[in-house]
């Protein structure tokens, strides 16, 4: 660099000119980029972002989008102000040509690790959204400034020359060279290879970015907010409070008053998290309303809320032009109908878009007895009202109603009563030989229920709740959208019954639930678990031939059959697991470590409760250490860290050993 007193001579003026306004015009697009990230929609769906990103990529993508998903996601708030001021401070330094050789590096390089998370990694191809700051559109910009700073040197358009005036040395934090572009030399032969493959790495990239931005969702503000689900906000500590599943008293009188205001509240849809919901009297469900056959049943309906609502009872033969209008905001609605039919049945609004304002929890049962109960009493009596959420983030832990994935019927919480898994952390309770009655109302308003409670056989099942419909001796029985159906069963041994929709991912995503069956200070049985016959070793892996004798050697053969045998039907033989279900090895963290303690205790020990690259797996990694030998469990260990592109340090027996 050059210690003179001043600057060299600015190169021509049209080309520094129109260098200087590709500068400021990259600047003015970051300078609106970074006014984005200070609108509300950026800040409150900030790591939906990440995961709309994450959503649908390609395995050899998705580490990287998994990877930022695990940093950020514990910090979101930190993330979101530094996001805030690099974006803005590389804005401003574009803008007035300020250390441009260190803003060009650091932009590059900002561009790729946090643009291509947040843009798709694919680059420019981005499906469905017109977005300029797509990672390597802003990489090239930034490649081709530092290629005209380099060969042209300072420039009298910005910052950075006036700085230079007063102090020399500031050229090394802004220039490359201090030479007009004419006074280059020509180009080494090695630079010019370099050059080349720099171009072949931009191809490769920009080709294959291709297959992950295809299924890369648009970035916008929606997209964000609806790729975080609620159960990934879900609080490890149980539901304080769950809502109150027992039946209650049987109104008595000719005619039964029921008063329902609707309001607009948050209410909480698992633990932790919240929704902005339209509920009848305050909770949703709606209050369970209790009444006889042949009872008059007088509906006051008041609209506390914001917009516009009714009420359709399906255990009503009434005029629904009358009975079920709907009423403003501040209004109020009565009628009369007669409780004509026994079972159980649901209740909801039923202004349009009625799946909108149902999926927004207006919804509630009400349960007619029979006049003359042909049913033997029950001991216990709980309602059970299934439903879904569809939900996309407000801010934080706070959800809001997505309409989209109401139409798809994709929901991200199906729940009991309201709240995801509530009943596994508060149990319904009842003691052995006494009869349970669950009054089970599938209020949707989309999916089907395949009710079942694990470990037992329902004595009876009343079809809408009518003791004319009945079935005997049933182990699942569906609910219909819309439908009620009561259970009765007696469970004649104590111990924890599971109750569930069996309809498996409805499971998954909160439609479980525990029927506690004891005795006040009953102990529960323990489950009587014994050794296989001959070892489980010789079970587990049969075709497995016994490790060499003498000194640990990995044999890959041998690591392949022991992989084949114990691991892939959940990792599966090419080591990509199964999303959601079971991690991937390939590029997995602890088995590239090259320190291999968490790779081998997790094959020695199993592991749970613990996400991996971002993402929680339900299924347990069961303990392999009574099962495999140090050199199985190394062979299995060595297998991974040397297949399917990994390239890992190899382990010994004696590093396993020392783990056991």
């Amino acid at each position: 660099m050059s210690n003179d007193s001043s600057p060299s001579t600015p190169p021509d003026t049209w080309s520094a000119l129109s260098t200087a306004a590709l500068r400021v015009a990259f600047g003015i697009i970051w300078i609106v980029n970074a006014a984005f990230t200070w609108m509300p929609g950026f800040s409150s769906n900030y790591a939906g972002y990440l995961r709309n990103a994450a959503d649908g990529q390609p395995a050899w993508s998705a580490w990287w989008f998994n990877l930022w998903i695990a940093i950020v996601e514990p910090h979101a708030d930190t993330f979101l102000w530094l996001t805030r001021i690099a974006t803005t401070l590389l804005a401003l330094a574009l803008l007035f040509g300020f250390a441009r050789r260190t803003v060009y590096v650091i932009g590059a390089l900002y561009s790729l690790l946090i643009w291509s998370t947040a843009g798709g990694f694919g680059g420019p191809y981005t499906i469905g959204a017109s977005n300029t700051g797509v990672g390597l559109i802003y990489v090239l910009i930034f490649a081709v400034l530092i290629a005209i700073n380099h060969r042209a040197g300072t420039s009298p358009y910005s910052l950075d020359y006036f700085i230079e005036l007063k102090w020399p040395a500031w050229s090394w934090v802004a220039e490359w060279r201090e030479r007009r572009l004419s006074d280059a030399p020509r180009v080494a032969w090695w630079a010019q290879t370099g050059i080349l493959a720099g171009v072949a790495a931009v191809v490769f990239f920009l080709v294959a970015g291709l297959q992950s931005s295809m299924n890369v969702k648009a970035p916008t503000p929606a997209a964000a907010a609806a790729a975080v689900s609620p159960l990934q906000l879900m609080s490890k500590e149980p539901v304080k409070q769950a809502h109150d599943a027992s039946l209650p008293p049987l109104t008595q009188g000719k005619e039964v008053t029921l008063n329902i205001d609707i309001s607009d509240k948050d209410v909480e849809i698992a633990s932790g998290v919240k929704y902005k919901a339209w509920p009848f009297g305050g909770s949703v469900p709606g209050p369970t309303l209790h009444v006889k056959q042949g009872q008059m049943v007088k509906v006051v309906l008041r609209n506390k809320a914001t917009m516009h609502h009714s009420i359709d009872f399906h255990s009503a033969l009434t005029p629904p032009n009358t009975s079920f209008a709907d009423i403003m905001p501040g209004e109020q609605i009565e009628f009369t109908f007669e409780a004509k039919v026994p079972g159980v049945f649901v209740y909801h609004c039923g202004t349009p878009p009625i799946l909108l304002h149902m999926a927004n929890g207006m919804y509630g049962a009400i349960v007619v007895d029979p006049a003359d109960d042909p049913r033997p009493k029950a001991d216990k009596e709980y309602v059970l009202v299934q439903s879904e959420w569809y939900t996309q983030q407000i801010s934080g832990n706070l959800m809001g109603p997505d309409f989209g994935k109401m139409q798809k019927m994709q929901p991200d919480i199906v729940a009991f009563n309201g709240v995801a898994f509530q009943y596994k952390d508060h149990p319904l309770t009842a003691e052995p030989g006494q009869r349970v009655r669950l009054y089970v109302v599938n209020a949707g308003p989309s999916m089907w229920s395949a009710f079942h409670v694990v470990g037992a056989i329902f004595d009876k099942v009343y079809t809408d709740g009518d003791p004319k419909h009945s079935r005997s001796h049933v182990s699942t029985y569906t609910v219909a959208p819309g439908e009620g159906t009561v259970f009765d069963l007696v469970i004649p041994d104590a111990g924890e019954y599971v109750f569930v929709d069996h309809a498996f991912a409805h499971l998954d995503k909160g439609a479980a639930g525990v029927l506690d069956i004891r005795k006040p200070g009953q102990a529960l049985g323990k489950p009587n678990i014994s050794k296989i016959p001959g070892g489980a070793a010789q079970a587990a892996a049969p075709a497995v031939a016994p490790a060499a004798s003498g000194p640990y050697k990995f044999d890959a053969q041998r690591g392949e059959q022991l992989y084949t045998a114990n691991c892939a039907a959940c990792h599966q033989a090419t080591g990509t697991g199964l999303p959601g279900a079971f991690p991937p090895l390939v590029k997995n963290a602890a088995v590239l470590d090259a320190d291999p303690t968490m790779q081998l205790r997790t094959i020695l020990h199993g592991l749970s409760g613990v996400a991996i690259d971002g993402v929680s797996y339900p299924s347990p990694m069961p303990p392999f250490a009574e099962a495999l030998s140090d050199a199985d469990v190394a062979d299995i260990a060595n297998h991974e860290r040397t297949s399917w592109g990994n390239q890992g340090k190899l382990v010994t027996a004696d590093q396993v050993k020392a783990q056991r």
